[in-house]
Protein backbone atom coordinates (compact mmCIF):
# COMPACT_ATOMS: atom_id res chain seq x y z
CA UNK A 1 0.00 0.00 0.00
CA UNK A 2 1.63 3.21 -1.66
CA UNK A 3 -0.06 5.42 0.97
CA UNK A 4 1.12 3.75 4.02
CA UNK A 5 4.40 3.11 2.52
CA UNK A 6 4.76 7.30 2.24
CA UNK A 7 2.91 7.86 5.94
CA UNK A 8 6.08 5.16 7.44
CA UNK A 9 8.36 7.76 5.43
CA UNK A 10 6.95 10.76 6.50
CA UNK A 11 5.70 10.64 9.93
CA UNK A 12 7.79 7.45 11.24
CA UNK A 13 10.51 7.17 13.05
CA UNK A 14 13.87 4.55 13.43
CA UNK A 15 15.32 3.81 16.46
CA UNK A 16 18.11 1.53 16.00
CA UNK A 17 18.39 -0.70 13.60
CA UNK A 18 14.89 -2.79 14.07
CA UNK A 19 12.69 -0.55 15.81
CA UNK A 20 10.25 1.52 14.36
CA UNK A 21 8.01 3.80 16.24
CA UNK A 22 4.71 4.68 14.32
CA UNK A 23 2.88 5.64 17.22
CA UNK A 24 1.75 9.17 15.66
CA UNK A 25 -0.71 6.97 13.27
CA UNK A 26 -0.90 3.42 13.74
CA UNK A 27 -0.71 2.53 17.66
CA UNK A 28 -0.61 5.10 20.32
CA UNK A 29 -1.98 8.62 18.69
CA UNK A 30 -4.90 6.91 15.74
CA UNK A 31 -5.18 8.27 12.06
CA UNK A 32 -8.67 7.23 11.77
CA UNK A 33 -9.19 8.02 8.34
CA UNK A 34 -6.15 6.32 7.09
CA UNK A 35 -6.78 3.27 9.85
CA UNK A 36 -9.74 2.81 7.79
CA UNK A 37 -8.32 3.01 4.03
CA UNK A 38 -6.20 0.26 5.46
CA UNK A 39 -9.13 -1.89 6.45
CA UNK A 40 -10.38 -1.16 3.16
CA UNK A 41 -7.68 -2.41 1.41
CA UNK A 42 -7.29 -5.52 3.92
CA UNK A 43 -10.94 -6.29 2.87
CA UNK A 44 -10.14 -5.81 -0.89
CA UNK A 45 -7.66 -8.38 -0.41
CA UNK A 46 -9.44 -10.97 1.25
CA UNK A 47 -12.24 -10.65 -0.97
CA UNK A 48 -14.00 -14.26 -1.51
CA UNK A 49 -11.96 -15.49 1.39
CA UNK A 50 -15.82 -16.27 3.25
CA UNK A 51 -14.14 -15.08 6.52
CA UNK A 52 -16.93 -15.23 9.83
CA UNK A 53 -13.98 -13.63 12.45
CA UNK A 54 -10.69 -11.52 12.71
CA UNK A 55 -8.56 -12.49 15.15
CA UNK A 56 -5.82 -10.51 16.78
CA UNK A 57 -4.13 -9.50 19.98
CA UNK A 58 -4.07 -6.94 22.31
CA UNK A 59 -3.47 -3.68 22.26
CA UNK A 60 -2.07 -2.46 18.93
CA UNK A 61 -3.65 -5.02 16.85
CA UNK A 62 -7.46 -4.10 17.57
CA UNK A 63 -7.94 -0.41 15.77
CA UNK A 64 -6.99 -1.90 12.41
CA UNK A 65 -9.00 -4.99 12.99
CA UNK A 66 -11.95 -2.64 13.88
CA UNK A 67 -11.25 -1.36 10.42
CA UNK A 68 -11.17 -4.92 8.25
CA UNK A 69 -13.83 -5.36 10.18
CA UNK A 70 -15.98 -2.71 9.22
CA UNK A 71 -15.48 -3.62 5.54
CA UNK A 72 -15.78 -7.50 5.89
CA UNK A 73 -18.81 -6.94 8.59
CA UNK A 74 -17.69 -9.46 11.07
CA UNK A 75 -16.80 -9.21 14.45
CA UNK A 76 -13.22 -9.00 15.64
CA UNK A 77 -12.01 -11.30 18.62
CA UNK A 78 -8.91 -10.38 20.89
CA UNK A 79 -6.38 -12.79 22.59
CA UNK A 80 -5.71 -10.99 26.04
CA UNK A 81 -2.02 -10.76 26.89
CA UNK A 82 -2.75 -12.75 30.11
CA UNK A 83 -5.87 -13.86 32.02
CA UNK A 84 -8.00 -11.59 33.99
CA UNK A 85 -10.74 -11.95 36.19
CA UNK A 86 -13.05 -11.85 33.42
CA UNK A 87 -12.24 -14.35 31.41
CA UNK A 88 -13.49 -17.77 32.34
CA UNK A 89 -11.01 -20.83 32.68
CA UNK A 90 -12.75 -22.07 29.30
CA UNK A 91 -9.49 -21.18 27.70
CA UNK A 92 -7.50 -21.55 24.57
CA UNK A 93 -4.06 -20.47 25.60
CA UNK A 94 -0.56 -20.13 23.52
CA UNK A 95 2.94 -19.20 25.06
CA UNK A 96 4.22 -15.80 22.99
CA UNK A 97 7.49 -13.90 23.39
CA UNK A 98 7.09 -10.47 22.73
CA UNK A 99 10.25 -8.98 20.71
CA UNK A 100 9.16 -5.29 21.77
CA UNK A 101 8.17 -5.41 25.13
CA UNK A 102 11.38 -8.43 25.69
CA UNK A 103 8.99 -10.80 27.69
CA UNK A 104 6.84 -13.85 27.42
CA UNK A 105 2.95 -14.34 28.35
CA UNK A 106 -0.05 -16.53 28.52
CA UNK A 107 -1.92 -15.34 25.32
CA UNK A 108 -5.13 -16.33 26.50
CA UNK A 109 -9.09 -16.33 24.49
CA UNK A 110 -12.35 -18.04 25.99
CA UNK A 111 -13.28 -20.81 23.98
CA UNK A 112 -16.78 -19.28 22.93
CA UNK A 113 -15.50 -16.87 20.43
CA UNK A 114 -13.33 -19.28 18.58
CA UNK A 115 -15.22 -22.06 16.76
CA UNK A 116 -14.33 -25.55 14.99
CA UNK A 117 -16.56 -24.00 11.66
CA UNK A 118 -14.73 -20.53 11.76
CA UNK A 119 -12.81 -18.98 8.57
CA UNK A 120 -10.53 -16.91 10.38
CA UNK A 121 -8.40 -14.03 9.17
CA UNK A 122 -5.27 -13.02 11.95
CA UNK A 123 -4.86 -9.04 11.57
CA UNK A 124 -1.96 -7.67 13.41
CA UNK A 125 -0.48 -4.00 13.74
CA UNK A 126 3.44 -5.64 13.03
CA UNK A 127 5.05 -8.60 11.94
CA UNK A 128 8.83 -9.11 13.26
CA UNK A 129 9.53 -12.28 14.19
CA UNK A 130 6.23 -13.82 14.22
CA UNK A 131 6.08 -14.94 17.55
CA UNK A 132 2.32 -13.23 18.15
CA UNK A 133 1.02 -14.60 15.09
CA UNK A 134 2.14 -18.19 15.71
CA UNK A 135 0.37 -17.76 19.41
CA UNK A 136 -2.63 -17.02 17.32
CA UNK A 137 -2.25 -19.23 14.65
CA UNK A 138 -1.73 -22.25 17.70
CA UNK A 139 -5.10 -20.88 19.17
CA UNK A 140 -7.21 -20.73 15.79
CA UNK A 141 -5.73 -24.52 15.95
CA UNK A 142 -6.84 -25.41 19.29
CA UNK A 143 -10.41 -24.43 18.39
CA UNK A 144 -10.12 -26.54 14.91
CA UNK A 145 -11.10 -23.49 13.07
CA UNK A 146 -9.66 -22.86 9.28
CA UNK A 147 -7.03 -19.94 9.23
CA UNK A 148 -7.47 -18.10 5.69
CA UNK A 149 -4.39 -15.79 6.26
CA UNK A 150 -3.13 -13.25 8.27
CA UNK A 151 -3.05 -9.34 7.38
CA UNK A 152 -0.37 -7.28 8.74
CA UNK A 153 -0.02 -3.15 8.23
CA UNK A 154 3.34 -3.36 8.64
CA UNK A 155 6.31 -6.07 8.46
CA UNK A 156 9.93 -5.80 9.15
CA UNK A 157 10.99 -8.54 6.61
CA UNK A 158 14.45 -8.36 7.46
CA UNK A 159 13.49 -10.10 10.68
CA UNK A 160 12.03 -13.09 9.27
CA UNK A 161 8.95 -14.00 10.86
CA UNK A 162 6.76 -13.24 7.49
CA UNK A 163 9.07 -15.19 4.95
CA UNK A 164 9.08 -18.48 7.84
CA UNK A 165 5.39 -18.43 7.71
CA UNK A 166 4.97 -18.21 4.22
CA UNK A 167 7.33 -20.96 3.56
CA UNK A 168 5.09 -22.99 5.48
CA UNK A 169 2.01 -22.09 3.70
CA UNK A 170 0.25 -19.26 5.07
CA UNK A 171 -0.78 -16.45 3.02
CA UNK A 172 0.68 -13.61 4.25
CA UNK A 173 -0.71 -9.64 3.19
CA UNK A 174 1.06 -7.15 4.32
CA UNK A 175 0.34 -3.50 3.65
CA UNK A 176 4.18 -2.38 4.20
CA UNK A 177 6.84 -4.79 3.47
CA UNK A 178 10.57 -3.26 5.13
CA UNK A 179 13.40 -4.96 4.27
CA UNK A 180 15.59 -2.70 5.90
CA UNK A 181 16.29 0.19 8.16
CA UNK A 182 19.87 0.52 8.88
CA UNK A 183 21.25 3.73 8.91
CA UNK A 184 18.33 4.57 9.85
CA UNK A 185 16.62 4.44 6.02
CA UNK A 186 13.49 2.80 5.47
CA UNK A 187 13.50 0.80 2.19
CA UNK A 188 10.49 -1.36 1.28
CA UNK A 189 10.22 -4.60 -0.43
CA UNK A 190 7.75 -4.97 -3.27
Amino acid sequence: MIALEEKILKEGKVIGSDVLKVGGFLNQRIDVEFLMEMGKEIARLFEGEKITKIFTIESSGIAIAMAAAVYMKVPVVFAKKNKSANVGDDVYTSRVHSFTHGNTYDAVVSKEYLKSGDRILIVDDFLARGNALKGLIDMVNQAGAHLTGAAIAIEKGFQGGGDELRKKGLRVESLALIDSMNGGKIIFRH
